[in-house]
């Protein structure tokens, strides 16, 4: 999946495919997420508002696997 880099303390990039709702992230320490079913707003969302956007309206909410 092709991610853009974030400005972010915690996100290095992210990246999302329209198909199948996932949304791809990778953080500072080199950990890549990808968080299933996630609505595309959200994904926009996330590139406006970055870390914070995560922990508040991301994790614990959507599922996700570690690649």
């Amino acid at each position: 999946m092709k991610r853009i880099p974030v400005e972010s303390s915690s996100i290095k990039s992210a990246g999302y495919e329209i198909k199948s709702n996932m949304l791809e992230v990778e953080f500072t320490s080199g950990a890549i997420y990808q968080y299933h079913d996630v609505p595309k707003r959200v994904y926009d969302e996330l590139i406006e508002q970055k870390g914070k956007y995560l922990a508040a309206n991301i994790k614990g909410i959507y599922k996700f696997s570690k690649v």
